[in-house]
């Protein structure tokens, strides 16, 4: 895919959604760590609805600490996977208490040091928290980027270094928000909606006719 049908997709993508971010609920970066720590495996629909019901409780490290992990389990219980991430979450608040002054650090470097925080995880908190030009790779984004050709590669890192590399700068920032909407939403897994898709003619998927609405 050369670099002006790329610059078109972005331009359609903006166009249709102008200001695209998280569907997770937050209202500071320490929520929005959290929020995203809990949705590994899981829906920001069900993240959300726990954390509706948390952050009024607990929404700063301490907070949360004084919780502890079995107090915390009674809010994420109906989220996969919660015990673990129960535990990460504590371990993360008592290292942001300790170690960052109960500020959510600004560097990859730092947060990939929090438990519970792989580098995706990072890349989210990075990008939407504190407006670097990261991309989040996730299932949608990798399997849009391979489908549609803007950005293919063999494995997550793979394509979020293409990402970064190949996607204009003007469309960098909201880019990873825009491709997982579109991944989530119209570029699903098993039937890509490719009848009604704002950038069909432009896709270098080569199954698409089958798909067709």
């Amino acid at each position: 895919m050369n670099k002006e049908k790329r610059t078109q997709i972005f331009e359609r993508l903006k166009a249709a959604n102008p200001n695209p971010t998280t569907e997770l609920v937050y209202s500071n970066p320490f929520e929005l760590l959290i929020a995203v720590i809990l949705s590994a495996q899981a829906t920001d629909v069900g993240v959300n609805k726990a954390t509706a019901k948390l952050f009024p409780v607990a929404n700063t490290p301490e907070a949360i600490l004084a919780l502890g992990v079995d107090g915390l389990k009674e809010y994420i219980k109906t989220i996969g996977l919660f015990n673990s991430k129960a535990e990460n979450v504590i371990k993360t608040c008592r290292a942001l208490v300790e170690q960052h002054n109960s500020v959510v650090p600004e560097t990859r470097e730092a947060l990939e040091a929090l438990p519970g925080v792989g580098r995706k995880t990072a890349n989210v908190v990075l990008n939407t928290a504190f407006g670097q030009p990261t991309m989040a790779v996730d299932t949608h984004i990798f399997r849009v980027s391979n489908r549609t050709g803007i950005a293919p590669g063999k494995n997550v890192l793979e394509v979020e270094k293409r990402l970064v590399r190949l996607v204009p700068k003007p469309y960098r920032q909201d880019a990873h928000h825009w491709l997982i909407l579109h991944g989530r939403y119209t570029c699903t897994a098993r039937k890509p909606k490719c009848g009604s898709c704002i950038i069909e003619d432009l896709c270098e998927f080569k199954e698409k006719r089958d798909y067709l609405d």
